[in-house]
Protein backbone atom coordinates (compact mmCIF):
# COMPACT_ATOMS: atom_id res chain seq x y z
CA UNK A 1 0.00 0.00 0.00
CA UNK A 2 1.19 3.55 -0.80
CA UNK A 3 0.94 6.19 1.89
CA UNK A 4 1.61 9.74 2.43
CA UNK A 5 3.02 9.78 6.38
CA UNK A 6 4.62 11.77 8.92
CA UNK A 7 8.51 10.68 8.70
CA UNK A 8 9.13 13.08 10.90
CA UNK A 9 7.35 16.07 13.26
CA UNK A 10 6.83 19.25 11.38
CA UNK A 11 8.19 18.27 8.17
CA UNK A 12 6.50 17.52 4.64
CA UNK A 13 4.22 14.27 4.55
CA UNK A 14 6.19 11.79 2.44
CA UNK A 15 4.94 9.12 -0.08
CA UNK A 16 5.90 5.93 1.34
CA UNK A 17 5.29 2.19 0.77
CA UNK A 18 4.10 0.02 3.47
CA UNK A 19 2.88 -3.34 3.72
CA UNK A 20 -0.60 -3.56 2.75
CA UNK A 21 -2.18 -5.37 5.87
CA UNK A 22 -3.97 -9.22 5.84
CA UNK A 23 -6.83 -9.36 7.39
CA UNK A 24 -7.27 -11.83 10.10
CA UNK A 25 -10.15 -13.12 12.65
CA UNK A 26 -12.66 -10.50 12.18
CA UNK A 27 -11.01 -8.29 10.41
CA UNK A 28 -12.10 -6.03 7.09
CA UNK A 29 -9.57 -4.84 5.16
CA UNK A 30 -10.80 -1.89 3.23
CA UNK A 31 -9.91 0.08 0.36
CA UNK A 32 -9.73 4.38 1.12
CA UNK A 33 -11.96 6.47 -1.35
CA UNK A 34 -12.31 9.06 0.74
CA UNK A 35 -10.15 10.73 4.17
CA UNK A 36 -11.56 14.01 5.63
CA UNK A 37 -8.65 16.47 7.09
CA UNK A 38 -9.67 17.22 10.75
CA UNK A 39 -7.88 19.53 12.58
CA UNK A 40 -6.47 16.91 15.22
CA UNK A 41 -4.38 15.86 12.45
CA UNK A 42 -2.09 18.88 12.95
CA UNK A 43 -1.39 17.98 16.40
CA UNK A 44 -0.23 14.54 15.23
CA UNK A 45 1.98 15.79 12.44
CA UNK A 46 3.42 18.49 15.05
CA UNK A 47 3.77 15.95 17.61
CA UNK A 48 2.72 17.26 21.04
CA UNK A 49 -0.28 19.12 22.42
CA UNK A 50 0.06 22.07 24.92
CA UNK A 51 -0.90 21.47 28.08
CA UNK A 52 -0.80 24.88 29.76
CA UNK A 53 2.02 26.59 31.63
CA UNK A 54 4.42 26.30 28.54
CA UNK A 55 4.12 21.60 28.93
CA UNK A 56 3.63 20.20 25.81
CA UNK A 57 2.45 16.39 25.98
CA UNK A 58 4.31 14.54 23.32
CA UNK A 59 2.01 12.10 21.67
CA UNK A 60 5.30 9.70 20.75
CA UNK A 61 5.27 9.46 24.36
CA UNK A 62 1.82 8.77 24.36
CA UNK A 63 2.89 5.70 21.59
CA UNK A 64 2.22 7.58 18.64
CA UNK A 65 4.62 5.43 16.51
CA UNK A 66 6.43 6.97 12.99
CA UNK A 67 6.04 6.83 9.97
CA UNK A 68 2.17 7.29 10.37
CA UNK A 69 -0.42 7.78 7.34
CA UNK A 70 -2.99 10.14 9.48
CA UNK A 71 -6.18 10.05 8.72
CA UNK A 72 -9.47 9.33 10.72
CA UNK A 73 -12.94 10.35 8.90
CA UNK A 74 -12.82 7.19 6.36
CA UNK A 75 -14.41 6.00 3.66
CA UNK A 76 -13.31 2.81 1.77
CA UNK A 77 -14.28 0.08 -0.61
CA UNK A 78 -14.63 -3.77 1.41
CA UNK A 79 -11.28 -5.68 -0.72
CA UNK A 80 -10.83 -8.77 1.83
CA UNK A 81 -12.39 -10.05 4.68
CA UNK A 82 -11.02 -12.32 8.14
CA UNK A 83 -11.95 -15.44 7.74
CA UNK A 84 -14.02 -14.37 10.68
CA UNK A 85 -15.47 -11.60 9.32
CA UNK A 86 -19.59 -11.52 8.60
CA UNK A 87 -22.35 -8.85 7.86
CA UNK A 88 -20.31 -7.33 4.77
CA UNK A 89 -18.86 -8.37 1.49
CA UNK A 90 -16.38 -7.72 -0.94
CA UNK A 91 -17.03 -4.33 -2.77
CA UNK A 92 -19.61 -2.41 -0.21
CA UNK A 93 -18.80 1.06 0.78
CA UNK A 94 -18.27 1.74 4.14
CA UNK A 95 -17.77 4.30 7.05
CA UNK A 96 -15.01 3.41 9.24
CA UNK A 97 -15.34 4.47 12.69
CA UNK A 98 -11.75 5.04 13.63
CA UNK A 99 -11.97 5.52 17.92
CA UNK A 100 -10.62 1.81 18.52
CA UNK A 101 -9.44 0.83 22.06
CA UNK A 102 -8.30 -2.93 22.89
CA UNK A 103 -11.49 -4.34 21.29
CA UNK A 104 -11.76 -6.72 24.68
CA UNK A 105 -12.81 -4.82 27.91
CA UNK A 106 -16.44 -3.90 29.01
CA UNK A 107 -16.38 -0.64 27.62
CA UNK A 108 -15.47 -1.99 24.42
CA UNK A 109 -17.95 -4.60 24.13
CA UNK A 110 -20.25 -1.80 25.50
CA UNK A 111 -20.05 -0.12 22.07
CA UNK A 112 -18.07 2.64 23.57
CA UNK A 113 -14.45 1.95 22.23
CA UNK A 114 -13.55 5.38 22.34
CA UNK A 115 -13.45 5.25 26.24
CA UNK A 116 -11.83 2.44 26.50
CA UNK A 117 -8.49 2.99 28.84
CA UNK A 118 -6.85 -0.54 28.45
CA UNK A 119 -5.45 0.64 25.03
CA UNK A 120 -5.57 3.74 22.09
CA UNK A 121 -5.58 2.00 18.59
CA UNK A 122 -7.37 4.52 16.96
CA UNK A 123 -6.74 4.36 12.98
CA UNK A 124 -4.88 7.60 12.00
CA UNK A 125 -3.74 8.08 15.53
CA UNK A 126 -1.83 4.52 16.73
CA UNK A 127 -2.41 2.63 13.75
CA UNK A 128 -2.25 3.87 9.59
CA UNK A 129 -5.25 5.63 8.54
CA UNK A 130 -6.84 6.99 5.64
CA UNK A 131 -3.75 8.71 4.58
CA UNK A 132 -3.08 5.07 3.32
CA UNK A 133 -4.66 3.48 0.11
CA UNK A 134 -5.79 0.99 2.49
CA UNK A 135 -7.04 0.76 6.12
CA UNK A 136 -7.48 -2.45 8.65
CA UNK A 137 -11.20 -2.46 10.46
CA UNK A 138 -11.07 -5.19 13.56
CA UNK A 139 -14.79 -5.96 13.04
CA UNK A 140 -17.41 -5.38 10.78
CA UNK A 141 -19.25 -3.43 13.38
CA UNK A 142 -17.30 -0.90 13.12
CA UNK A 143 -18.17 -0.38 9.34
CA UNK A 144 -21.50 1.84 8.65
CA UNK A 145 -23.71 1.98 5.43
CA UNK A 146 -23.18 4.90 3.54
CA UNK A 147 -26.94 4.34 1.77
CA UNK A 148 -26.81 7.09 -0.40
CA UNK A 149 -25.05 9.30 1.64
CA UNK A 150 -22.14 11.23 -0.66
CA UNK A 151 -19.01 9.47 0.57
CA UNK A 152 -17.02 12.98 0.98
CA UNK A 153 -19.74 14.37 3.19
CA UNK A 154 -20.26 11.20 4.66
CA UNK A 155 -16.74 11.03 5.48
CA UNK A 156 -16.39 13.84 8.25
CA UNK A 157 -18.92 12.27 10.62
CA UNK A 158 -16.37 9.54 11.52
CA UNK A 159 -15.00 12.19 13.42
CA UNK A 160 -16.41 15.88 12.91
CA UNK A 161 -20.03 15.07 12.77
CA UNK A 162 -20.01 12.26 15.69
CA UNK A 163 -17.86 14.62 17.89
CA UNK A 164 -20.15 17.38 18.05
CA UNK A 165 -23.07 14.96 18.03
CA UNK A 166 -21.76 13.52 20.87
CA UNK A 167 -20.91 16.96 23.11
CA UNK A 168 -24.60 18.14 21.96
CA UNK A 169 -25.95 15.34 23.51
CA UNK A 170 -24.35 15.99 26.69
CA UNK A 171 -25.48 19.42 26.69
CA UNK A 172 -28.65 18.31 26.65
CA UNK A 173 -31.58 18.40 27.49
CA UNK A 174 -32.69 21.80 26.66
CA UNK A 175 -35.23 23.48 25.34
CA UNK A 176 -35.01 24.53 21.49
CA UNK A 177 -35.30 28.02 22.59
CA UNK A 178 -32.77 28.10 24.87
CA UNK A 179 -29.72 29.66 23.77
CA UNK A 180 -26.81 27.08 22.75
CA UNK A 181 -23.07 29.05 21.94
CA UNK A 182 -20.96 27.12 19.91
CA UNK A 183 -17.38 28.52 20.06
CA UNK A 184 -15.85 27.95 16.82
CA UNK A 185 -17.30 28.24 13.02
CA UNK A 186 -14.79 26.04 11.36
CA UNK A 187 -15.86 21.82 10.38
CA UNK A 188 -17.12 21.23 13.91
CA UNK A 189 -18.85 24.63 14.20
CA UNK A 190 -20.55 23.97 11.14
CA UNK A 191 -21.58 20.53 11.53
CA UNK A 192 -22.68 21.54 14.99
CA UNK A 193 -25.21 24.29 13.83
CA UNK A 194 -26.38 21.19 11.06
CA UNK A 195 -26.68 18.73 14.07
CA UNK A 196 -28.57 21.13 16.29
CA UNK A 197 -30.61 22.52 13.23
CA UNK A 198 -31.66 18.55 12.44
CA UNK A 199 -32.43 18.56 15.80
CA UNK A 200 -35.14 21.39 15.52
CA UNK A 201 -32.83 23.69 17.85
CA UNK A 202 -34.19 27.34 17.70
CA UNK A 203 -31.21 29.41 19.53
CA UNK A 204 -27.80 28.55 17.99
CA UNK A 205 -25.05 31.19 18.57
CA UNK A 206 -21.80 30.71 17.22
CA UNK A 207 -18.46 32.50 18.05
CA UNK A 208 -15.42 33.09 15.83
CA UNK A 209 -12.57 35.16 15.45
CA UNK A 210 -12.82 35.12 11.60
CA UNK A 211 -15.72 36.87 9.41
CA UNK A 212 -15.92 34.77 7.03
CA UNK A 213 -16.34 32.10 9.55
CA UNK A 214 -19.32 33.61 10.71
CA UNK A 215 -20.78 34.49 8.13
CA UNK A 216 -20.18 30.54 7.13
CA UNK A 217 -22.20 30.11 10.88
CA UNK A 218 -25.11 32.72 9.60
CA UNK A 219 -25.19 30.98 5.94
CA UNK A 220 -25.66 27.17 7.73
CA UNK A 221 -27.93 28.05 10.30
CA UNK A 222 -26.83 29.62 13.10
CA UNK A 223 -29.59 32.30 15.30
CA UNK A 224 -26.54 35.11 15.67
CA UNK A 225 -23.07 34.99 15.69
CA UNK A 226 -20.36 36.96 17.78
CA UNK A 227 -16.70 37.93 17.32
CA UNK A 228 -14.63 36.23 19.73
CA UNK A 229 -11.80 38.02 19.42
CA UNK A 230 -10.17 40.18 21.69
CA UNK A 231 -9.57 40.36 25.63
CA UNK A 232 -11.93 37.39 27.74
CA UNK A 233 -14.09 39.81 29.18
CA UNK A 234 -15.34 41.30 26.31
CA UNK A 235 -16.03 38.37 24.59
CA UNK A 236 -18.05 36.93 27.42
CA UNK A 237 -20.02 40.26 27.69
CA UNK A 238 -21.01 39.77 23.48
CA UNK A 239 -21.96 36.71 24.22
CA UNK A 240 -24.38 37.16 26.84
CA UNK A 241 -26.21 40.26 25.08
CA UNK A 242 -26.45 37.92 22.01
CA UNK A 243 -28.11 35.26 24.41
CA UNK A 244 -30.00 37.82 26.34
CA UNK A 245 -28.79 36.75 29.48
CA UNK A 246 -25.79 33.81 31.06
CA UNK A 247 -26.03 30.79 29.43
CA UNK A 248 -27.12 26.94 30.17
CA UNK A 249 -24.87 25.39 27.47
CA UNK A 250 -21.38 26.52 25.81
CA UNK A 251 -19.51 24.40 23.30
CA UNK A 252 -15.76 24.77 22.65
CA UNK A 253 -14.93 23.55 19.88
CA UNK A 254 -11.74 24.65 19.93
CA UNK A 255 -10.97 24.47 23.71
CA UNK A 256 -7.76 26.88 24.36
CA UNK A 257 -7.32 29.02 27.52
CA UNK A 258 -8.81 32.35 25.97
CA UNK A 259 -11.90 30.71 24.96
CA UNK A 260 -12.04 28.30 28.02
CA UNK A 261 -12.22 31.49 30.02
CA UNK A 262 -14.55 33.68 28.14
CA UNK A 263 -16.77 30.46 27.96
CA UNK A 264 -16.86 29.92 31.38
CA UNK A 265 -17.46 33.30 32.19
CA UNK A 266 -20.65 33.15 30.07
CA UNK A 267 -22.65 30.24 32.20
CA UNK A 268 -25.62 30.95 33.94
CA UNK A 269 -26.30 29.12 37.51
CA UNK A 270 -26.65 25.14 36.79
CA UNK A 271 -24.55 25.76 33.26
CA UNK A 272 -22.78 23.49 31.74
CA UNK A 273 -19.47 24.07 29.54
CA UNK A 274 -18.71 20.99 27.43
CA UNK A 275 -15.00 21.04 26.09
CA UNK A 276 -14.30 19.58 22.94
CA UNK A 277 -11.43 20.92 20.72
CA UNK A 278 -7.76 19.93 21.65
CA UNK A 279 -6.12 23.41 20.97
CA UNK A 280 -4.63 23.77 24.28
CA UNK A 281 -3.78 25.69 27.49
CA UNK A 282 -5.43 25.87 30.52
CA UNK A 283 -8.09 27.07 33.09
CA UNK A 284 -8.12 28.12 36.59
CA UNK A 285 -11.04 27.69 38.44
CA UNK A 286 -12.90 29.50 41.43
CA UNK A 287 -13.80 26.58 43.63
CA UNK A 288 -16.43 28.03 45.34
CA UNK A 289 -18.13 29.24 42.34
CA UNK A 290 -18.22 25.95 40.81
CA UNK A 291 -20.17 24.97 44.06
CA UNK A 292 -22.19 27.88 44.66
CA UNK A 293 -23.64 27.95 41.11
CA UNK A 294 -23.76 24.31 40.31
CA UNK A 295 -21.58 24.86 37.29
CA UNK A 296 -20.38 21.36 35.00
CA UNK A 297 -17.36 21.21 33.04
CA UNK A 298 -17.02 17.83 31.35
CA UNK A 299 -15.00 16.56 28.19
CA UNK A 300 -15.89 15.39 25.80
CA UNK A 301 -14.05 12.98 23.42
CA UNK A 302 -15.15 11.89 19.91
CA UNK A 303 -17.93 9.47 20.40
CA UNK A 304 -19.05 6.08 19.88
CA UNK A 305 -20.09 3.60 17.09
CA UNK A 306 -23.62 3.99 18.85
CA UNK A 307 -23.71 7.34 18.07
CA UNK A 308 -22.08 7.42 14.89
CA UNK A 309 -25.10 5.15 14.18
CA UNK A 310 -27.63 7.37 15.30
CA UNK A 311 -25.75 10.32 13.09
CA UNK A 312 -25.37 8.40 9.70
CA UNK A 313 -29.78 7.84 10.38
CA UNK A 314 -30.13 11.53 11.24
CA UNK A 315 -28.47 12.11 7.47
CA UNK A 316 -29.77 9.36 5.96
CA UNK A 317 -33.60 10.44 7.11
CA UNK A 318 -32.96 14.00 4.86
CA UNK A 319 -33.06 15.89 8.28
CA UNK A 320 -29.21 16.89 8.30
CA UNK A 321 -27.98 19.44 6.36
CA UNK A 322 -24.77 18.49 4.98
CA UNK A 323 -21.31 20.59 5.90
CA UNK A 324 -19.72 22.19 3.15
CA UNK A 325 -16.46 19.81 1.86
CA UNK A 326 -14.18 20.39 -1.38
CA UNK A 327 -11.93 17.51 -2.30
CA UNK A 328 -8.37 17.08 -3.01
CA UNK A 329 -6.12 14.67 -4.55
CA UNK A 330 -5.11 12.21 -1.84
CA UNK A 331 -1.68 12.83 -2.77
CA UNK A 332 -2.00 16.16 -2.40
CA UNK A 333 -2.36 15.69 1.22
CA UNK A 334 0.42 17.76 3.21
CA UNK A 335 -1.12 20.62 0.64
CA UNK A 336 -4.48 20.23 1.96
CA UNK A 337 -3.03 19.71 5.72
CA UNK A 338 -0.72 23.21 5.50
CA UNK A 339 -4.79 24.89 4.16
CA UNK A 340 -6.08 23.79 7.44
CA UNK A 341 -3.43 24.60 9.55
CA UNK A 342 -3.45 28.54 7.68
CA UNK A 343 -6.93 29.13 8.25
CA UNK A 344 -7.58 28.69 4.99
CA UNK A 345 -10.79 25.99 5.00
CA UNK A 346 -14.09 27.04 5.57
CA UNK A 347 -16.14 23.47 6.36
CA UNK A 348 -14.06 20.02 5.53
CA UNK A 349 -11.14 19.45 2.93
CA UNK A 350 -11.39 15.51 2.25
CA UNK A 351 -8.77 13.84 0.46
CA UNK A 352 -10.11 11.54 -3.00
CA UNK A 353 -8.27 8.65 -4.08
CA UNK A 354 -7.28 9.36 -7.62
CA UNK A 355 -9.46 6.00 -8.82
CA UNK A 356 -12.70 6.71 -6.71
Amino acid sequence: MRAWAVVENGQPLKEIELPTPEPQGTEVLLEVTHCGVCHSDLHIWEGYYDVGGGQKMSLVDRGVVLPLAMGHEIIGLVVKLGPDATGVKVGDRRIVYPWLGCGQCEKCLAEEDNMCAVANRSLGVYQNGGYGTHVLAPHPRHLIDLNGLDPAVAATYACSGVTVFSAIKKAMPLAPTQPIVLVGAGGLGLNAIAVLKAMKHENIISVDVSVEKRDAALKAGAHKVVDGSGDGPAVTKRIVQAAGGPVLAVIDLVNGTATARFAFGALAKGGKLIQVGLFGGELMLPLPIMAIRALTIQGSYVGNPKELRELVKLAQDGDLQALPVASVPQSQAHEALMRLRDGQVTGRLVLKAEAA
